[in-house]
């Protein structure tokens, strides 16, 4: 238990890290902005990741490192404790459109790039 609860860790580490670190990255890339491009971007990749990693995991038989990738690496990656209180703030400013997008776009390009990765990575392996 201890050890999987370590990996758990160590991943939600690497990937609060990663997530920090993109946020920063897209705002260099595209200055500072009102809408959470940079949590939406996070999040889309990190479903695409999961979804390439359930197909891979599936195939090599790695599913034991599910505890480090999905709920660590990826867990810490990607949130939506971030995107409630993203969606809230866009609310709170009276931006309810911008909001209503953001929602929309975070659920829909989420689920599409879960979709993506499954795809992708079933062609490689299957």
């Amino acid at each position: 238990m201890f050890s999987t609860l370590s990996l758990v860790a160590l991943g939600g580490a690497v990937g609060a890290a990663l997530r920090y670190l993109s946020g920063v990255a897209i705002m260099r890339l595209t200055g500072p902005q009102e809408f959470p491009l940079a949590i939406l971007t996070v999040n889309v990749i990190g479903s695409f990741l999961m979804g390439v990693f359930v197909v891979v995991a599936a195939h090599r038989g790695l599913t034991h490192l599910s505890p480090l990738v999905m709920t660590g690496l990826l867990g810490g990656f990607t949130t939506f404790s971030a995107f409630s209180l993203e969606t809230v703030t866009l609310m709170e400013r009276g931006q309810i459109g911008a909001a209503g997008l953001y929602v929309a776009l975070s659920v829909g390009l989420s689920v599409a790039g879960l979709m993506l990765g499954l795809w992708m990575a079933r062609g490689v392996l299957v």
